[in-house]
């Protein structure tokens, strides 16, 4: 089975019927995408947590033109995606050992690690902060992407989620397209590795304190993190400002209400025991806590195609993935 497409001319594709993909992965499609980014352009591409809107992490220009892109405030940090765990030290300083013990239980994987940045992570990045965001993700293409631009001489990609500021994560290419599409430029790409397999954002944890501290819950739970350091996660020492950390974030159009009884016309996500009633609009009934994160933006995204008005939504109950999966609930309810 192909592990996707490559999509050349993303702001004037249509969709993927007209047959305008490239090729389907092969290292020839890697070194095109790899080489676009160093050209200073932008392309979209599939980790396992969301959809991300990618640039070189080291050109002012090139990470410029994705704030353009998303509407996002110049003062709010990116996260640097790496190869592996070898290129944590071009773009940290002072990496605590309990940090490289995260990295090395959980990258590849939905984690991102907050460190004292060095001299190659430059403002345009971090918010003018003094602390970097790395991440090695989990995604076949996104590594494979990332292994073809390190060797050309870039670093590391500077990709926050593929969407307009506030908005919904995407976690397909479909949904890119309609999120970015009139905002990308004809040079710019998207890959299409097929839907994220985790569903939310990956867990920040700030590693410049004595203790990991949570700063965005995600897979990687505090259980799994105190398991891999031996260390308790601690509250924040000082504020850092990260990705999806605003109090409005991830919010369709629609109206996002949490345990309320759906009303005729609403449309309702809620774990499968829960029964949908009459006149509701059913959008999502997972089984677990994986499925429901997993099918959450897609199922929001789909609610403002029907043109709903409200959507309820019942919080999952429990510890893990479900404080992630609250944590985006409770921003979404807040609206933009």
């Amino acid at each position: 089975e192909p592990c996707g497409y490559l999509l050349a001319k993303a702001g004037i594709i249509a969709d993927m019927s007209t047959g305008q993909f490239v090729s389907r992965c092969t290292a020839d499609a890697m070194t095109s995408a790899a080489a676009s980014i160093k050209e200073g352009h932008l392309v979209a591409f599939p980790t396992e947590t969301v959809y991300g809107l990618g640039a070189d992490a080291s050109s002012a220009d090139a990470v410029a033109k994705i704030y353009a892109a998303k509407g996002r405030p110049a003062d709010h940090p990116l996260i640097v995606h790496i190869s592996s765990i070898d290129g944590i030290g071009y773009w940290a300083d002072e990496i605590s050992e309990y940090a490289i013990a995260l990295a090395r239980t959980f990258w590849p994987g939905p984690m991102t690690l907050i460190c004292k940045r060095s001299g190659e992570a430059e403002d345009f990045v971090t918010g003018g902060q003094d602390t970097v965001g790395l991440r090695v993700p989990d995604h076949v293409v996104a590594l494979a992407l990332l292994d073809a631009a390190k060797q050309i001489g870039v670093h590391g990609i500077a990709a926050p989620s593929a969407n307009r500021f506030g908005h919904v994560s995407p976690t397909t290419a479909d949904a890119v397209r309609e999120e970015l599409d009139q905002y990308l430029s004809p040079e710019d790409m998207i890959l299409d590795g097929g839907p994220s397999q985790v569903g939310v954002e990956s867990t920040i944890i700030d590693c410049t304190g004595n203790n990991p501290h949570i700063l965005r819950p995600g897979a990687i739970t505090q259980a799994m993190i105190e398991d891999a350091t031996g260390l308790k996660v601690t509250d924040a020492v000082h504020e850092i400002r990260v990705s999806g950390s605003l109090e409005n974030h991830y919010a369709p159009e629609a109206t996002v209400v949490l345990d309320t009884t759906p009303q005729p016309g609403d449309g309702y996500i809620a774990m499968s025991d829960k029964p949908t009633p009459e006149g509701v609009i059913r959008l999502a009934a997972p089984q677990t806590a994986e499925e429901y994160a997993r099918t959450l933006y897609s199922s929001l995204r789909d609610a403002d195609s029907q043109k709903l008005s409200r959507i309820c939504i019942d919080q999952p109950q429990g510890d893990g993935l479900a404080i992630a999966i609250c944590d985006r609930l409770q921003r979404a309810a807040r609206g933009r």
